[in-house]
C-alpha cells in the first residue's frame, strides 16, 4: 500500500480468490477504461446467426436458379444459415422426388460455402432444407471489417497520390 501511495497509483486486486490474493499497482481509471473497451469490442464482434430463406418453384428456369443461388451464397458468406424452400402447387405435390433432386443440386452448388444441416423434408405444400455456413458469423464479420479497412486505406492512399500530382501549377507557384 505504501508503494502505491508513493507512486500516486491505486492498489487493484486482480485475483481475489487465489491464496494469497493477487494485487497490482496501477491507475484504476485506466484499468476500468481498458476493461470497458475490451467488453465493447467483444460485443461488437459477437453476432447472431440468422436464418435466411430462399424460395424456389419446382419448375424454375436456369437464370432464376442462378439468381437465387447467388443470393444464397451471399447469405452463407455473411455467416447466415440458408433455408431453401420449394413451393409445390397443384399436381406438383405428387412429384416430391423432383423437389429432392433440385435441393440436392442446390446443396452441391453451395458445398464450398456451407454444409447441409437438415436434409429435405416435406412440410405441408413445401419442401425445406437448411444449409449452415462453414464459417461462423463473427469470423465472417471480422473478415468483412478487415476488408473494408484495407479498402479505406487504399482509397485514402490513392486520394493523397492524386491530390499531390493533380495540380502542377501549385508546384510551380511554390518554387
Amino acid at each position: 500500500m505504501r508503494l502505491a501511495q508513493e507512486a500516486d497509483l491505486d492498489l487493484v486486486e486482480v485475483a481475489p480468490n487465489s491464496k494469497p490474493p493477487v494485487v497490482k499497482i496501477m491507475d484504476y481509471g485506466k484499468f476500468k477504461y481498458e476493461a470497458a473497451q475490451k467488453a465493447k469490442e467483444a460485443r461488437r464482434n459477437q453476432a447472431n446467426t440468422i436464418l435466411k430463406e430462399v424460395r424456389f418453384r419446382l419448375k424454375i428456369e436456369a437464370h432464376d436458379y442462378t439468381t437465387k443461388l447467388k443470393r444464397a451464397e451471399g447469405f452463407l458468406k455473411a455467416g447466415d444459415k440458408v433455408k431453401a424452400m420449394i413451393l409445390f402447387r397443384g399436381r406438383e405435390q405428387s412429384r416430391p422426388e423432383q423437389g429432392v433432386r433440385l435441393l440436392r443440386k442446390f446443396a452441391e452448388d453451395v458445398a464450398e460455402l456451407g454444409t447441409v444441416e437438415s436434409n429435405p423434408t416435406i412440410d405441408g405444400r413445401n419442401m425445406v432444407m437448411v444449409v449452415a455456413p462453414l464459417k461462423n458469423k463473427s469470423d465472417a464479420k471480422a473478415e468483412q471489417n478487415a476488408q473494408r479497412d484495407a479498402q479505406r486505406a487504399a482509397n485514402k492512399q490513392a486520394s493523397h497520390a492524386t491530390r499531390d500530382t493533380a495540380d502542377p501549377t501549385k508546384e510551380a507557384a511554390a518554387e
